[in-house]
């Protein structure tokens, strides 16, 4: 209660200071006193709004990317880097949580976890790997309610859930409202398994960037063990076929959820499920082969780790199936080819919007099962995860050979089948579609990408939450296809393809300590490694070999 003397034509301003603390913090034992004592601190709004300022400027220094040339892209890149900064900072490095695929702000999906990170922790890596970390921990804080999912389905190691909540059970619905005809339906989206081929993807990509064995040896070595003993306890061998199917499972495209006329869900030989089961068993083959003796004694004993089982997984990586046709096109899942074609043209004259096609074929009363088409993504989103080169090489492990040009076709027969369901979609799609050289194809779907949130390119879904994955990955996109960063292998690699129109791109980067800070034009390249607690520091652009200085500008002539 207040008691204040009111005079007309005065102002009276109340300010009011909350801290607020619970028992989940770490480190807090007695939220009431860790309140008080925060609060004591505060002097007024006026030096809590500076110290606000100040802290935000700390971290948008750091994660910016400076556009010249185009002020629309330049907004939306920032209205998204904003975003995430409000949904996951360094400020939340110490909270039990994920990143939810609608972050912080609003009801979709009841704020459970699914795989977007996969596509959001590529853009934290690289400057706040200290809040990876801290998501890569909520997953294995969870690892042993995993492990009794998998035991209580008949399978060994981890089976991580589709959608995840506080104690990391299955969160998923078992039934479906279809909001075009009013129906409730079965919902077999929990077979979704890659998820755990999501967290196995960003476990590598952490360790890669950040360098951070200790962490690997205490928390992430165990988490690819049990999902790659999950997975080879799902694989069953095929004598005939000489290799190994997976079934029972969903891939990413989702609208595919069985075959046809089966009553039970899930499909077999998954090509995107297949394939990064394989890159993920000689990842973590890799990953432990590379450890001195020591280390790698010490996680035989504590994880039970031996040369058959790793064998076993060797194994299964090399003879994983999927079915190739004459065309060289990777069929989706097994049966995928003998489905109906759908007639694109009539259901857009028909509805107009069609990127929910489940929806819409359901309420006719037909099923997306029969057809040839996709949500998002499916197969294409190994070469998006992978990258050309090192897809390739798994598939030719798996010994497949293809014809030269096999990327572009499946990229232009799946394309031409996908409703874009997802935002995602279109930026999968423009990422293979801009390095395929496809420049004007790839600018649109990134724009419509880059706007999706901003414009509610779905119709009413970002009222319930905007799209961190989409809006991470579009952020992300400018680094990793139009400067062409690369930091899978053992030193930074660059080799800008910036769009015609843009006059140059600057931002920052970390990798493994060195602090760089990069400044592309249209005829020449800059870049200095800041922070480094090396002298000389190794880099590849365009091909040729960099040694850096630390602290001295490196500039390169790009049209030469």
């Amino acid at each position: 209660d207040f008691r204040v003397e009111a005079r007309k034509g005065k102002e009276i301003v109340l300010e009011k200071l909350v801290s607020i603390y619970t028992s989940q913090d770490k480190k807090v034992t007695i939220p009431e006193k860790h309140s008080r004592m925060a609060i004591d601190k505060m002097i007024n709004y006026d030096r809590e709004l500076e110290l606000s300022a100040r802290a935000w400027k700390n971290i948008w220094d750091e994660l910016d990317i400076n556009v010249a040339g185009d002020r629309k892209a330049q907004k939306l890149i920032r209205l998204h880097l904003y975003h995430m900064l409000v949904t996951a900072s360094p400020h939340h490095k110490d909270l039990d949580a994920g990143i939810p695929p609608r972050g912080l702000h609003g009801e979709a999906y009841r704020g459970h976890i699914f795989w977007d990170e996969l596509y959001i922790l590529p853009l934290y890596n690289i400057h706040f790997p200290e809040v990876v970390k801290s998501v890569l921990m909520y997953r294995f804080r969870r690892l042993d309610r995993a492990k009794d999912a998998a035991r209580e389905n008949g399978f060994r190691g981890a089976m991580f859930p589709w959608q995840s909540g506080s104690d990391g059970r299955e969160e998923t619905q078992i039934v479906h409202l279809n909001p075009v005809s009013g129906k409730w339906g079965e919902d077999y989206s929990r077979l979704q398994r890659h998820v755990s081929l999501a967290i196995a993807f960003n476990l590598c990509n952490y360790y890669n960037v950040s360098g951070d064995k200790a962490f690997m040896m205490k928390y992430g070595s165990e988490m690819l063990f049990e999902i790659c003993r999950f997975w080879a306890s799902k694989c069953e061998y095929d004598r005939e076929k000489e290799g190994y199917h997976i079934s029972k499972v969903m891939g990413p495209d989702e609208f595919h959820e069985k075959l046809p006329g089966s009553k039970e869900g899930g499909l077999t030989d998954n090509a995107y499920t297949n394939v990064m089961v394989s890159w993920m068993m000689s990842k973590t083959i890799e990953f432990f082969e590379k450890l001195g003796e020591d280390e790698k004694e010490k996680l035989r004993n504590k994880y039970k780790i031996n040369d058959e089982e790793l064998e076993r997984w060797r194994h299964i990586s090399s003879q994983l199936l999927v079915r190739v046709n004459d065309d060289g096109i990777i069929e989706q899942f097994r049966g995928y080819f003998d489905l109906k074609e759908l007639d694109w043209d009539a259901y857009r004259e028909k509805y107009g919007d069609i990127h929910r096609l489940d929806r819409i074929l359901k309420a006719e009363g037909k099923s997306p099962d029969d057809y040839k088409l996709a949500k998002q993504a499916d197969l294409l989103m190994v070469f998006y995860n992978l990258g050309f080169e090192k897809a390739d090489r798994i598939l030719r492990k798996m010994g497949y050979e293809l014809p030269g040009d096999y990327i572009r076709r499946n990229f232009d027969y799946y394309i031409a089948r996908t409703s874009h369901g997802s935002t995602l979609s279109r930026l999968v799609h423009a990422d293979l579609a801009y390095r395929l050289g496809d420049y004007e194809k790839a600018w649109r779907m990134y724009m419509e990408a880059l706007s999706s949130d901003l414009v509610d390119i779905q119709g009413g879904t970002t009222g319930e939450g905007i799209h961190c994955g989409v809006m991470a990955g579009t952020v992300y996109m400018v680094l990793s296809v139009f400067c062409r960063l690369d930091l899978s292998g053992d030193e930074p690699s660059l080799c800008p393809d910036l769009p015609s129109h843009w006059k140059g791109v600057k931002f920052n980067f970390t990798f493994r300590d060195t602090h760089f800070r990069v400044a592309i034009f249209r005829e020449t390249l800059e870049i200095i490694a800041d922070k480094s607690l090396k002298e000389k520091i190794k880099v590849h652009i365009c091909g040729e070999k960099i040694n850096l200085e630390r602290g001295r500008i490196f500039k390169m002539n790009l049209n030469k």
